[in-house]
């Protein structure tokens, strides 16, 4: 159970971010955090839980650990998420600038080890996703989906929550075409976030 003054984190890249303030904690930005942090304080109020966005916009793994002291370990979050590798694929196709499969889970483990030793968080690792929108993305399948795998295998390695992020906007997709959960395959829309942000409660709850 959560302590009433418990710290939760979301990191990741510019879905987290989704227009966070950089001078105002309070101001998590227009996506998931938003909602996940709106909904468990009305839940539990008398928690007085506090919540931290640092998602960065174009952030890759290893932006993540080169930020990740200050950024996280000092931050000595209960509950951390953490989104990233869309960026780490995305780069290869738009400024022929590749991350190894070998380099991105070295860098990840890194990160997950040194949460694992440095803080007693709660981890919850959300796999990057892709939609099948506009169709030049789905070329992009060839490099991301070794790097989901990584993600899943990881989670595994240190006994963490997994949402199987790319598995929901998949399943969403064939109830409603995929431009409605992501104008660009990439960065959900309002509904995509609120997708995101489902999932993550259901995990979340189960610490409150």
């Amino acid at each position: 159970m959560l302590g009433e003054d418990a710290t939760i984190l979301f990191q990741g890249d510019s879905i987290t971010d989704a227009g966070r303030s950089r001078e105002d904690d309070s101001e998590l930005g227009l996506g998931y955090p938003r909602l996940v942090s709106s909904w468990l304080a009305a839940k539990a109020p008398d928690k007085r839980m506090r919540f931290f966005n640092r998602g960065i916009s174009g952030n890759r793994v290893r932006d993540l650990r080169s930020r990740w002291s200050e950024d996280c370990l000092e931050l000595k979050p209960d509950i951390l998420t953490i989104l990233i590798g869309i960026n780490d694929c995305a780069r290869r196709y738009t400024c022929a600038d590749p991350t190894s499969l070998e380099k991105f889970e070295e860098d990840y483990r890194w990160l997950l080890t040194q949460a694992t030793e440095k803080t007693q968080a709660k981890i919850i690792l959300l796999e990057p996703f892709l939609l099948p929108y506009p169709e030049d993305r789905i070329i992009w399948r060839e490099d991301l989906d070794p790097k989901i795998h990584v993600v899943r295998k990881l989670a595994q390695e240190f006994k963490t929550r997994l949402i199987p992020t790319d598995g929901l906007f998949a399943k969403a997709s064939a109830q409603r075409e995929p431009e409605f959960w992501s104008a660009d395959g990439v960065h959900p829309t309002p509904t995509g976030h609120a997708l995101i942000a489902q999932a993550l409660l259901q995990e979340i709850e189960d610490f409150i």
